[in-house]
């Protein structure tokens, strides 16, 4: 039983990924045959990543439906939702003017533009406790936030013509180094991570054992 939980899976993870790191590096028409062929494999697994994912969906809200755990009644609402959802596209099909287009047009599109709505109040919230003017690097980053802001409205040019190319350039250069700099960083983390994933030493994603 160990076997198939655990080292069977390690043994998939560490073989495909290393043939992955030889189709990056080594430009040869094995290489191109492999990735190719492991794609049409990827594109007919995903139903069953789908189905997969609607049967974890289905029994984490119908446990908190049959233990009426808090807010129980949401998760009636989310399976009706999925079940109506896909009998719609699957009945009617999903042309202009079906069941299953009136909602995402109706329901989901709405949905989507309140939630990104909703961030510009979190983006406010989080400006204002960092942008606070409690030490130097504070004072520089207000200083840099309000020309920038300014820098994207009229008022901006007509206060001062300096205004726009002083914002340019705190974009264009610390702003710049400084995305690079977490892009870097980035990039060395995702990179040791895979090493500790291809040679074994990272197991978390086969499970708490």
């Amino acid at each position: 039983m160990k076997t198939i939980k655990n080292r069977i899976p390690l043994a998939m993870v560490m073989t495909l990924g290393f043939l992955f790191v030889g189709y990056v590096f080594i430009p040869h028409r094995i290489a191109k045959d492999y990735f190719d062929w492991f794609l049409s494999w990827t594109r007919a697994m995903s139903p069953f990543a789908v189905v997969l994912g609607v049967m974890s969906l289905t029994r984490t809200h119908w446990t908190k439906i049959k233990r009426k755990a808090p807010k129980w009644q949401y998760s009636i609402i989310t399976l009706a939702s999925l079940v109506f959802t896909t009998f719609s596209a699957f009945y009617w099909g999903r042309e202009p003017g079906t069941p299953y287009m009136w909602l995402f047009e109706n329901v989901q599109m709405p949905l989507s533009s309140t939630i990104f709505s909703l961030l510009a109040f979190y983006i406010a919230s989080a400006s204002y406790k960092a942008f606070r003017a409690r030490s130097p690097e504070a004072t520089v980053l207000l200083l840099a936030a309000i020309i920038v802001m300014i820098a994207q409205v009229p008022i901006g040019m007509a206060i001062s013509k300096w205004i726009p190319d002083i914002s340019h350039w705190i974009l264009s250069v610390p702003n710049m180094a400084a995305t690079r700099a977490i892009m870097i960083g980035v990039g060395l983390g995702g990179m040791s991570v895979s090493v500790r994933i291809l040679l074994g030493i990272e197991r978390t994603y086969l499970g708490s054992d």
